[in-house]
Protein backbone atom coordinates (compact mmCIF):
# COMPACT_ATOMS: atom_id res chain seq x y z
CA UNK A 1 0.00 0.00 0.00
CA UNK A 2 3.25 1.98 0.92
CA UNK A 3 4.56 1.16 -2.61
CA UNK A 4 1.31 2.36 -4.68
CA UNK A 5 0.72 5.43 -2.57
CA UNK A 6 4.34 5.94 -3.33
CA UNK A 7 3.99 5.49 -7.27
CA UNK A 8 0.24 7.77 -6.89
CA UNK A 9 2.39 10.76 -5.14
CA UNK A 10 4.75 10.63 -8.86
CA UNK A 11 1.83 11.65 -10.83
CA UNK A 12 1.71 15.22 -8.40
CA UNK A 13 -1.51 15.04 -7.73
CA UNK A 14 -2.60 18.63 -7.18
CA UNK A 15 -1.02 19.43 -10.62
CA UNK A 16 -2.92 16.38 -11.87
CA UNK A 17 -6.19 17.15 -10.72
CA UNK A 18 -5.91 21.18 -11.41
CA UNK A 19 -4.98 20.17 -15.17
CA UNK A 20 -7.88 17.51 -15.33
CA UNK A 21 -10.38 20.23 -14.17
CA UNK A 22 -9.17 22.57 -17.05
CA UNK A 23 -9.93 20.20 -19.26
CA UNK A 24 -13.07 19.02 -18.04
CA UNK A 25 -14.20 22.55 -18.10
CA UNK A 26 -12.99 23.41 -22.03
CA UNK A 27 -15.15 20.08 -22.92
CA UNK A 28 -18.24 20.84 -21.34
CA UNK A 29 -17.87 24.44 -22.37
CA UNK A 30 -17.37 23.47 -26.12
CA UNK A 31 -20.29 20.58 -25.51
CA UNK A 32 -22.48 23.49 -24.18
CA UNK A 33 -21.62 26.14 -26.81
CA UNK A 34 -21.97 23.60 -29.74
CA UNK A 35 -25.01 21.65 -28.20
CA UNK A 36 -23.13 18.36 -28.73
CA UNK A 37 -21.84 16.08 -25.98
CA UNK A 38 -21.01 12.51 -26.56
CA UNK A 39 -20.20 10.57 -23.47
CA UNK A 40 -17.66 7.73 -24.89
CA UNK A 41 -15.54 11.44 -26.65
CA UNK A 42 -15.69 12.90 -22.87
CA UNK A 43 -14.71 9.70 -21.06
CA UNK A 44 -11.62 8.90 -23.02
CA UNK A 45 -10.90 12.87 -23.59
CA UNK A 46 -10.58 13.04 -19.38
CA UNK A 47 -9.20 9.54 -19.10
CA UNK A 48 -5.96 9.93 -21.83
CA UNK A 49 -5.15 13.57 -20.86
CA UNK A 50 -5.33 12.74 -17.30
CA UNK A 51 -2.76 9.50 -17.63
CA UNK A 52 -1.15 11.76 -20.39
CA UNK A 53 -0.38 14.47 -18.18
CA UNK A 54 0.71 12.48 -15.20
CA UNK A 55 3.18 10.83 -17.45
CA UNK A 56 4.82 14.01 -17.70
CA UNK A 57 4.68 14.66 -13.79
CA UNK A 58 6.51 11.71 -13.40
CA UNK A 59 8.79 12.21 -15.41
CA UNK A 60 9.49 15.43 -14.26
CA UNK A 61 10.38 14.15 -10.40
CA UNK A 62 13.25 12.14 -12.33
CA UNK A 63 14.50 15.22 -14.11
CA UNK A 64 13.95 17.31 -11.05
CA UNK A 65 15.36 15.26 -7.98
CA UNK A 66 18.80 16.64 -7.67
CA UNK A 67 16.93 20.11 -6.78
CA UNK A 68 13.75 18.34 -5.10
CA UNK A 69 15.84 17.31 -2.06
CA UNK A 70 16.96 21.12 -1.73
CA UNK A 71 13.79 22.40 -1.25
CA UNK A 72 11.59 22.24 1.60
CA UNK A 73 8.16 21.45 -0.25
CA UNK A 74 9.96 18.87 -2.31
CA UNK A 75 12.59 17.35 -0.79
CA UNK A 76 10.20 14.09 0.27
CA UNK A 77 9.00 13.57 -3.38
CA UNK A 78 9.47 9.30 -3.80
CA UNK A 79 12.48 9.37 -6.42
CA UNK A 80 14.32 12.26 -4.66
CA UNK A 81 13.88 10.66 -1.65
CA UNK A 82 15.00 7.22 -3.36
CA UNK A 83 11.99 5.54 -2.17
CA UNK A 84 11.17 5.03 -6.01
CA UNK A 85 14.13 4.25 -8.37
CA UNK A 86 14.38 6.49 -11.36
CA UNK A 87 14.49 3.33 -14.05
CA UNK A 88 10.92 2.17 -11.94
CA UNK A 89 9.31 5.92 -12.50
CA UNK A 90 10.85 5.92 -16.35
CA UNK A 91 8.75 2.80 -16.72
CA UNK A 92 5.74 4.09 -14.86
CA UNK A 93 5.45 7.50 -17.27
CA UNK A 94 6.04 5.27 -20.28
CA UNK A 95 3.68 3.65 -19.91
CA UNK A 96 0.89 5.99 -18.61
CA UNK A 97 1.87 8.47 -21.77
CA UNK A 98 1.69 5.43 -24.31
CA UNK A 99 -1.59 3.85 -22.71
CA UNK A 100 -3.50 7.94 -22.30
CA UNK A 101 -1.93 8.71 -26.27
CA UNK A 102 -3.45 5.39 -27.27
CA UNK A 103 -6.88 6.15 -25.81
CA UNK A 104 -6.97 9.71 -27.33
CA UNK A 105 -5.98 8.26 -30.42
CA UNK A 106 -8.48 5.37 -30.84
CA UNK A 107 -11.67 7.60 -29.21
CA UNK A 108 -10.91 11.28 -29.72
CA UNK A 109 -9.12 13.25 -32.51
CA UNK A 110 -5.44 13.52 -34.10
CA UNK A 111 -6.01 17.34 -32.72
CA UNK A 112 -6.05 16.57 -29.01
CA UNK A 113 -3.21 13.67 -29.63
CA UNK A 114 -0.93 16.59 -31.15
CA UNK A 115 -1.96 18.81 -28.25
CA UNK A 116 -1.33 16.53 -25.82
CA UNK A 117 2.27 15.44 -27.39
CA UNK A 118 2.85 19.59 -27.49
CA UNK A 119 2.13 19.65 -23.78
CA UNK A 120 4.13 16.60 -22.92
CA UNK A 121 7.53 17.66 -24.91
CA UNK A 122 6.83 21.46 -23.58
CA UNK A 123 6.42 20.28 -19.90
CA UNK A 124 9.19 18.27 -19.45
CA UNK A 125 11.92 18.90 -21.84
CA UNK A 126 11.57 22.69 -22.97
CA UNK A 127 10.17 23.52 -19.54
CA UNK A 128 11.66 21.01 -16.48
CA UNK A 129 14.97 19.79 -18.68
CA UNK A 130 15.97 23.00 -19.48
CA UNK A 131 14.44 26.68 -19.39
CA UNK A 132 13.68 25.85 -15.37
CA UNK A 133 17.02 25.76 -14.61
CA UNK A 134 18.88 28.41 -16.99
CA UNK A 135 16.62 31.22 -17.47
CA UNK A 136 14.03 33.85 -16.16
CA UNK A 137 11.54 32.92 -18.84
CA UNK A 138 11.08 28.99 -17.59
CA UNK A 139 7.53 29.97 -16.41
CA UNK A 140 6.70 31.30 -19.41
CA UNK A 141 7.21 27.97 -21.63
CA UNK A 142 5.86 25.98 -18.44
CA UNK A 143 2.60 28.23 -18.57
CA UNK A 144 2.08 27.11 -22.38
CA UNK A 145 2.40 23.67 -21.01
CA UNK A 146 -0.04 24.24 -18.82
CA UNK A 147 -2.50 26.24 -21.03
CA UNK A 148 -2.64 22.79 -23.11
CA UNK A 149 -5.15 20.49 -20.96
CA UNK A 150 -8.18 23.23 -21.22
CA UNK A 151 -7.55 23.57 -25.26
CA UNK A 152 -7.36 19.98 -25.26
CA UNK A 153 -10.80 19.99 -23.81
CA UNK A 154 -12.17 21.86 -25.80
CA UNK A 155 -10.47 20.53 -29.40
CA UNK A 156 -12.08 17.35 -28.17
CA UNK A 157 -15.39 18.64 -28.90
CA UNK A 158 -15.16 20.99 -32.28
CA UNK A 159 -11.32 19.60 -33.47
CA UNK A 160 -10.57 23.01 -34.32
CA UNK A 161 -8.93 25.58 -32.77
CA UNK A 162 -10.85 28.93 -33.57
CA UNK A 163 -11.30 32.01 -31.27
CA UNK A 164 -12.67 30.61 -28.39
CA UNK A 165 -9.87 28.34 -27.93
CA UNK A 166 -7.33 30.60 -28.33
CA UNK A 167 -8.92 33.22 -25.31
CA UNK A 168 -9.74 30.02 -23.52
CA UNK A 169 -5.53 28.93 -23.93
CA UNK A 170 -4.40 32.48 -22.79
CA UNK A 171 -6.59 32.97 -19.90
CA UNK A 172 -4.85 29.83 -18.83
CA UNK A 173 -1.96 30.99 -19.79
CA UNK A 174 -1.92 34.36 -18.35
CA UNK A 175 -3.52 32.97 -15.01
CA UNK A 176 0.10 31.04 -14.51
CA UNK A 177 1.84 34.09 -13.98
CA UNK A 178 0.46 35.61 -10.59
CA UNK A 179 -0.19 31.88 -9.84
CA UNK A 180 3.64 31.17 -9.58
CA UNK A 181 5.24 34.09 -9.21
CA UNK A 182 3.36 34.11 -5.95
CA UNK A 183 4.62 31.47 -4.85
CA UNK A 184 8.43 32.51 -5.82
CA UNK A 185 8.15 35.12 -3.59
CA UNK A 186 7.18 33.80 -0.36
CA UNK A 187 9.26 30.53 -1.35
CA UNK A 188 11.87 32.79 -3.08
CA UNK A 189 14.34 31.37 -0.55
CA UNK A 190 14.22 28.32 -1.62
CA UNK A 191 14.33 29.09 -5.09
CA UNK A 192 17.50 31.01 -4.20
CA UNK A 193 18.98 27.97 -2.86
CA UNK A 194 18.31 25.63 -5.59
CA UNK A 195 19.73 27.94 -7.75
CA UNK A 196 16.06 28.53 -9.80
CA UNK A 197 16.41 31.64 -11.58
CA UNK A 198 12.78 32.29 -11.09
CA UNK A 199 11.57 36.55 -11.37
CA UNK A 200 11.73 36.60 -7.61
CA UNK A 201 15.04 35.58 -6.96
CA UNK A 202 16.68 37.00 -10.18
CA UNK A 203 14.30 40.98 -10.29
CA UNK A 204 13.45 40.94 -6.78
CA UNK A 205 9.81 40.91 -5.35
CA UNK A 206 8.88 44.51 -6.90
CA UNK A 207 9.20 43.81 -10.33
CA UNK A 208 7.85 40.02 -9.61
CA UNK A 209 4.55 42.21 -8.12
CA UNK A 210 4.36 44.29 -11.19
CA UNK A 211 4.45 41.04 -13.48
CA UNK A 212 1.65 39.68 -11.29
CA UNK A 213 -0.35 43.13 -11.61
CA UNK A 214 0.12 42.91 -15.34
CA UNK A 215 -1.00 39.29 -16.00
CA UNK A 216 -3.92 39.84 -14.03
CA UNK A 217 -5.43 42.34 -15.53
CA UNK A 218 -4.62 39.93 -19.03
CA UNK A 219 -5.84 37.40 -17.49
CA UNK A 220 -9.05 38.80 -16.47
CA UNK A 221 -9.38 40.91 -20.15
CA UNK A 222 -8.80 37.08 -22.14
CA UNK A 223 -12.03 35.37 -20.31
CA UNK A 224 -14.38 38.49 -20.37
CA UNK A 225 -13.88 38.84 -24.06
CA UNK A 226 -15.92 35.05 -24.31
CA UNK A 227 -18.98 37.26 -23.66
CA UNK A 228 -19.07 39.88 -26.00
CA UNK A 229 -17.48 37.82 -29.00
CA UNK A 230 -20.24 35.49 -28.74
CA UNK A 231 -19.28 32.52 -26.67
CA UNK A 232 -20.49 32.89 -23.32
CA UNK A 233 -23.82 34.77 -21.62
CA UNK A 234 -24.04 37.73 -19.74
CA UNK A 235 -24.36 35.82 -16.39
CA UNK A 236 -20.73 34.43 -16.97
CA UNK A 237 -19.60 38.31 -17.45
CA UNK A 238 -20.94 39.14 -14.66
CA UNK A 239 -19.52 36.46 -12.61
CA UNK A 240 -15.81 36.90 -14.06
CA UNK A 241 -15.82 40.60 -13.49
CA UNK A 242 -16.57 40.35 -10.04
CA UNK A 243 -13.79 37.98 -9.48
CA UNK A 244 -10.96 39.62 -11.89
CA UNK A 245 -12.16 42.96 -10.48
CA UNK A 246 -10.89 41.85 -6.97
CA UNK A 247 -8.13 40.11 -8.12
CA UNK A 248 -7.22 43.23 -9.96
CA UNK A 249 -7.71 45.24 -6.35
CA UNK A 250 -5.57 42.28 -4.74
CA UNK A 251 -3.11 42.55 -7.06
CA UNK A 252 -2.52 46.23 -7.16
CA UNK A 253 -1.99 46.08 -3.08
CA UNK A 254 0.88 44.23 -3.82
CA UNK A 255 2.53 47.19 -5.64
CA UNK A 256 2.33 49.12 -2.31
CA UNK A 257 3.16 46.40 -0.02
CA UNK A 258 5.76 46.84 2.57
CA UNK A 259 8.81 45.03 2.46
CA UNK A 260 7.68 42.50 5.94
CA UNK A 261 4.22 41.97 4.58
CA UNK A 262 4.97 41.13 0.64
CA UNK A 263 5.11 37.03 1.71
CA UNK A 264 1.64 37.15 3.73
CA UNK A 265 0.06 39.42 0.59
CA UNK A 266 1.73 36.52 -1.61
CA UNK A 267 0.30 33.91 -0.10
CA UNK A 268 -3.63 35.43 -0.04
CA UNK A 269 -2.89 36.00 -3.69
CA UNK A 270 -1.65 32.56 -4.59
CA UNK A 271 -4.95 31.15 -2.72
CA UNK A 272 -7.02 33.67 -4.57
CA UNK A 273 -5.58 32.39 -7.64
CA UNK A 274 -6.90 28.90 -7.05
CA UNK A 275 -10.09 30.25 -6.08
CA UNK A 276 -10.58 32.14 -9.39
CA UNK A 277 -9.41 28.90 -11.63
CA UNK A 278 -12.04 26.90 -9.70
CA UNK A 279 -14.51 29.24 -10.01
CA UNK A 280 -13.89 30.17 -13.73
CA UNK A 281 -13.44 26.11 -14.89
CA UNK A 282 -17.07 25.77 -12.76
CA UNK A 283 -18.96 28.75 -14.90
CA UNK A 284 -17.40 28.01 -18.13
CA UNK A 285 -18.28 23.83 -17.30
CA UNK A 286 -22.02 24.99 -17.28
CA UNK A 287 -22.32 28.61 -18.63
CA UNK A 288 -24.50 27.08 -21.69
CA UNK A 289 -27.23 26.42 -18.87
CA UNK A 290 -27.43 29.70 -17.84
CA UNK A 291 -28.35 33.37 -19.47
Amino acid sequence: MANIRAYYSLAKPGVLYGNVLTTLAGFLFAAGYAKQFNVVTFMATIFGTTLVIAGACVLNNILDQDIDRMMERTRNRAVATGVIKSQNAAIFSAVLTVVGLIILIAWVNLLVVTIGVIGFVVYVWLYGALSKRRSIHGTLVGSISGAMPILAGYCAVTNRIDTAAVLLFLALFFWQFPEFYSIAIYRRAEYRAANIPVMSVIKGNRITIAQIYIYTILFVLSTLLLTPLGYAGWTYFVVMSALGIYWVWLSAQGLHMDAAKVDSWARKNFRYSLLVLLAFSAILSIGSLLP
